[in-house]
């Protein structure tokens, strides 16, 4: 079995250490042949690291390293070219500040190929580099991995002046592939956002966004074919483990790892996921490991917008957005939150939902935790399970003892300014994590039942009210009917009128009625 990459972002070392690569050269090979200024926009952990990488050693000449893969035998090796390769995700700009860590990152690419400076500031000693850097070696490679780190970095409120200057650093700098053009054989940039106001996007108006393009929709993350072809060596090693067939792994698998699209069609397992997956053999959050998404959670806190399940967009919302104007849903497709489920190409409309269940109840768990404070973070989805087995075993009692369990340690300020929205925010939140277990529903238009969970012998039919009954709100459920579309089903069901106190900050009434 060859060895999982796991947090190898090099090409050299995976293919020196036994490791599985993907091969992503047709595509490479597509890029460098057609095209010479490229944008490219993936979240965290999806192998844009990798792919500069690839790049990197291609244009180096590195031949060897890709024996046996698809381009090997369609390069010419004979050809380089010069390779600069700024990650901004390794510099130290926090500590050395933005301006400084540039002119660093320049003196260390002017030593490795032997160019002294005769300038002092970082616009300055770009534009020295790639003129003598060109003439002497050829034409320059240009790579940029997480161009816009040092904008993301700083989108907290308080640091919000800081993401700003360094906008604008960053502005300066690559202004300068504006007039470098016969200096360059490539320019490859990638990063999580489209910020605006950053001249890689207002200079180079020959530069090519195919962050949402169809034909690149491949370029990072695995296909299905190549999950099953990479890797199956590991499925077949699960599926002992598991004791399942290899159809019913895979399914398993995509449910949790899948999902991810930028043309609505392409869906794509996310790397980390996946590799962690097959190394540890067990189904579970990765994504949550990752960090958390404090200034998402802020954000959806601060417009009470907690159900972003299929959000309609059209592309200039995704295209680009402004630090002084950022919006909460093209906020969470470019963190890798939401992905692209449908795209309409007339239209220009894209629908956005969570891609799988991994990301979907890492969103929820972070959300559920900070609205209602939970001092056991890592209990909610525990909690969410109880409350999944309360309903199999017909427990209401069970069910109402967890929501109020979960109100309970609301926030007085937060609940102070957001009140009702609160309290709907969080019950959302809970029966659509519900949902990731039983058959969970939850509305937000008008005519239809706050909430309807379903078991194998039972329908339940919620109804929330706020500073208002029990009994008004299970009146709701009788006078709607809303439980005529379960009614064939042959199963008992069960309207449940619940109010929230807003005082207590609890569940002051809860009314059942069989119907």
């Amino acid at each position: 079995m060859k060895n999982l990459p796991i947090g190898i972002q090099t090409l050299v070392e995976i293919r020196q250490k036994n490791g599985i690569y993907v091969d992503k050269t047709p595509l490479v090979h597509k890029l460098v042949t057609t095209g010479k200024y490229y944008f490219f926009s993936r979240p965290r952990r999806f192998g844009k690291s990798l792919l500069i990488s690839t790049l990197k050693e291609l244009y180096l000449g590195n031949k060897a390293i890709f024996e046996g893969l698809w381009i090997c035998d369609k390069w010419d090796w004979t050809k380089t070219n010069p390779v600069i390769h700024f990650s901004f995700d390794k510099m130290s700009y926090r500590q050395l500040g933005l301006e400084g860590a540039i002119v660093q990152e320049l003196k260390k690419w002017a030593k490795h190929y032997k160019i002294r400076f005769t300038t002092t500031d970082y616009k300055s000693q770009f534009e020295e580099l790639l003129a003598k850097l060109s003439k002497k070696h050829g034409k320059v490679a240009f790579l940029v991995d997480e161009y816009d780190k040092p904008i993301i970095d700083f989108l907290e409120k308080h640091e919000l002046d800081q993401a700003k200057a360094n906008r604008d650093i960053l502005r300066e700098f690559y202004g300068v592939l504006k007039d470098s053009d016969t200096l360059l054989e490539l320019v490859f940039i990638t990063g999580i956002s489209k910020f605006a106001k950053v001249s890689l996007f207002s200079h180079l108006n020959n530069l090519t966004d195919i962050t949402l393009t169809e034909q690149y929709a491949a370029l990072a993350g695995y296909t299905q074919a190549e999950l099953e072809f990479y890797f199956e060596d590991y499925i077949e090693s699960c599926t002992k483990k598991f004791g399942m067939s290899r159809e019913e792994l895979l399914r398993q698998v995509k449910v949790w790892y899948d999902g991810y699209s930028w043309d609505g069609q392409t869906e794509l397992y996310n790397p980390f996921g996946t590799l962690n997956f097959f190394h540890d053999q067990f189904f579970k959050n990765y994504w949550f490991s990752t960090g958390s998404p404090n200034f998402l959670i802020e954000q959806m806190k601060k417009y009470s917008h907690f159900n972003v399940e299929n959000s309609v967009v059209d592309t200039t919302i995704l295209d680009k957005y402004d630090i002084d104007n950022l919006e909460l849903i093209p906020l969470l497709f470019q963190t890798g939150y939401l992905t692209v489920k449908k795209a309409n190409p007339l239209t220009g409309e894209y629908v956005l939902d969570y891609p799988n269940q991994e990301v979907r109840q890492s969103m929820y768990t972070f959300l559920i935790d900070d609205i209602a404070q939970n001092p056991h973070r890592i209990h909610t989805g525990m909690t969410i399970q109880d409350m999944n087995r309360a309903f199999a075993s017909q427990n209401l009692a069970q069910v109402k003892t967890i929501l109020e369990s979960l109100l309970a340690d609301l926030p007085d300020q937060t609940f102070q300014k957001q009140s009702e929205g609160l309290y709907h925010g969080l019950i959302h939140l809970v029966f659509s994590y519900l949902g990731l277990y039983a058959s969970s529903e939850v509305h937000s238009s008008k005519g239809r039942a706050d909430a309807v969970v379903q078991t194998l012998t039972d329908v339940y039919i919620f109804e929330f009210k706020f500073n208002k009954t029990a009994q008004e709100a299970l009146d709701q459920i009788v006078k709607q009917n809303y439980a005529a579309k379960y009614q064939a089903s042959g199963r008992t069901i069960t309207g449940i009128g619940v109010n929230f106190n807003a005082v207590d900050k609890t569940i002051d009434g809860w009314l059942e009625q069989n119907l």
